[in-house]
């Protein structure tokens, strides 16, 4: 697929507890091009997980600010927990780490958020109304809270407890694969989790996403915890556009290709 340059395009990170994904996203289409990965550094300090941004960011033919996402809880730029990331992480400046490494202005954000906004720009919650939540599900379970497609940031409702137990293993992928859970008893975890998301917030929709979204034909039909649930349209691919469009929003565009 040819990258697209210029000034509609930004490089977007998603920081996963397993890969450290990069792509170049369209702003205005959403589209993602170039898409390159590496594997999580461990342990995933802030100096470590900064230096593997620089280094994929540097495969992209554009100059400009970046969008990354962390799986932790961020406000004002500044990490409050870590999860399947170091935990020196905490109380770090997110933004001024990596911009230092990166050389160039940078939005982070939640993991979860990212693919959200995403989601309620471009994908399954496009133009939706109402009370939207987005649950990612990988090696953990994030969530992003939306209401009339404005981002409520780092609800983290993936660390709530449901018959007593944590949802962010309780319901990871993860844990279905470690625990060898046959598809129909994964997915009663599942509704039960959403279920009582629902009785909480009343949500008229609710986004899966997440590595888990390639299993969908798995689970999709037999979730029903009293409102609309979809597959992310963006796939995997959702934290990287959502973290772009952060940038987009929130830093000086530099859009200078380089030369």
């Amino acid at each position: 697929m040819t990258m697209q340059t210029g000034a509609n395009a930004l490089v977007g990170v998603d920081v996963g507890g397993s890969g450290v994904k990069a792509a170049l996203v369209d702003l205005a289409t959403g589209q993602a091009s170039g898409r390159v990965r590496i594997e999580t550094p461990q342990p995933a300090t802030p100096e470590a997980i900064a230096s593997t941004v620089a280094g994929l960011v540097r495969h992209f033919p554009v100059r400009g600010a970046i969008g990354c996402t962390i799986p932790a809880a961020v406000v004002n730029g500044v990490v409050q927990t870590a999860t399947n990331i170091d935990k020196t992480w905490i109380g770090a400046h997110a933004a001024t780490v990596i911009s230092r490494a990166t050389d160039r202005p940078c939005v982070v954000l939640n993991d979860a958020d990212a693919a959200g906004l995403a989601e309620a720009r471009f994908g399954a919650a496009r133009a939706h109304r109402g009370v939207v939540v987005m649950v990612t599900i990988g090696t953990g379970v994030g969530t992003a809270l939306l209401n009339d497609g404005a981002l409520i940031p780092n609800s983290e409702l993936g660390h709530v407890f449901v018959n007593r137990h944590l949802v962010d293993t309780w319901v990871s992928d993860a844990t279905r694969v470690a625990e060898e859970l046959s598809w129909k008893q994964w997915t009663r975890r599942l509704e039960r989790y959403l279920a009582h998301l629902h009785t909480i917030l009343w949500p008229e929709l609710i986004v899966i996403g997440g590595g888990i979204v390639k299993h969908a034909d798995k689970f999709i039909d037999r979730v029903d915890p009293g409102c609309e649930v979809r597959i992310a349209e963006l796939g995997n691919l959702a934290g990287i556009v959502g973290a772009a469009l952060m940038a987009s929003e929130h830093v000086p565009l530099v859009t200078t290709d380089r030369s």
